[in-house]
């Protein structure tokens, strides 16, 4: 919105500044994080009225709930990063289809992770939404965004290349629409499902929501850049720079939202944060052609979910090979930071050693730019 300021510079020269896709990636950040600071208290003191605390199974935690407290938390939180990052996006990025998609796909997903958690807290419903109810808004906002991407002039052809790390060139050029919505939506359930298992501890999923959003924000700028896109011999994507400056005001918003959710939390963001934040990162990573990359970028998300599959899974296989009918875990608990909690990590230092490999992760991702 804002940008259309930069139109006006014949009348006032300063106001070409608004046509600096850096600026306008600064203002979203600063903007972002000032909106989840100013609204954070009220919103903390409102859930907290409204009894919306954090649902536990102490059957599956064990002592882990009431070792670390948290049963009175508030959760929710993630209103609190989509005001910011839905309130900073509208006001400093261009809009264009790319944007439109990515916005669209997080506010949607936002409603139904809003409405997962609301069944938990106040119906006090196990298991929120069903799996089936769930599976069917999810394929519905997949249909919907790529409907929208593959009737668009301007992203038709570029949504269905596929482009891999360390290779220079898309290997496939056009992929079958079936194909691609498989793809796309394996990404926004997988990453949505990652997310929400990773934030189990106090400021964990947010800070590597952090890293991973700085990674995406410098591809979507190369990404919308012919000279940088050709450099770094990566898909040129016309108009997804202005994704850079949702990546910002992510960036932002997660800061905000930290501040509250650092040890010890005044609020859970809950799947109304980690349905819509994975979902919005999956499908920035399609729009700008580095899909497979998220896997290395968000790889501490991605152990997360492979911790939890190799524990249901070892599980099962020992439950049926012993003769007791009694299963194993290969993990002390899962998802792993857990594990790592019950051999007796204080949970500060978990949380700081897995920001450690989040970056880790990041910049090992961005050095694939330069390997192919």
């Amino acid at each position: 919105m804002l940008s259309f300021l930069g139109d006006l510079e014949d009348y006032f020269g300063p106001l070409r500044v608004f046509h600096s896709l850096t600026f306008r990636t600064i203002g979203s950040a600063v903007c972002a994080a000032l909106i989840g600071f100013l609204i954070g208290p009220w919103l903390i003191a409102r859930l907290r009225r409204l009894k919306f605390g954090q649902h536990y199974d102490d059957d599956r935690t064990g002592d882990l709930a009431h070792r670390f407290d948290k049963k009175n938390t508030p959760t929710m939180g993630g209103l609190l990063i989509f005001a910011a990052v839905f309130g900073s996006s509208f006001l400093w990025a261009a809009p264009n289809i790319w944007v439109c998609v990515a916005l669209f796909v997080y506010t949607a997903l936002t409603a139904v992770g809003f409405r997962d958690d609301y069944l938990k807290v106040v119906h006090k419903s196990r298991n929120g939404i069903s799996s089936r109810e769930k599976i069917f808004w999810q394929t519905l906002i997949t249909i919907i965004a790529l409907a929208a991407l593959l009737w668009h002039p301007v992203s038709t052809m570029k949504i269905r290349e596929l482009w891999v790390p360390f290779v220079k060139h898309p290997i496939i050029g056009s992929l079958p629409i079936l194909a691609l919505f498989v793809l796309v939506y394996l990404w926004l359930v997988g990453f949505s499902n990652a997310i929400n298992l990773t934030d189990g501890l106090d400021g964990l999923a947010i800070g590597c929501t952090i890293s991973v959003a700085l990674v995406y924000g410098i591809l979507a700028y190369a990404a919308g850049n012919i000279i940088l896109s050709d450099y770094l011999l990566i898909s040129y994507v016309p108009g997804t720079g202005e994704l850079t400056v949702v990546c910002g005001a992510l960036v932002g918003a997660g800061l905000a939202f930290l501040w509250y959710n650092s040890y010890p939390a005044e609020v859970f963001m809950g799947d109304t944060g980690s349905l819509a934040l994975g979902g919005l990162i999956g499908m920035i990573a399609f729009m700008v052609q580095q899909p497979l990359m998220l896997v290395i970028v968000g790889g501490v998300f991605v152990w997360e979910a492979v911790s939890v599959i190799i524990q249901v899974g070892y599980f099962k296989f020992t439950k049926r090979q012993s003769a007791t009918g009694e299963g194993k875990r290969f993990f002390l608990m899962a998802p792993i930071h857990h594990h790592y909690q019950k051999q007796g990590w204080p949970e500060t230092k978990v949380v700081l050693r897995f920001w450690v490999l989040s970056l880790i992760c990041a910049l090992a991702g961005l050095g694939t730019l330069k390997i192919r």
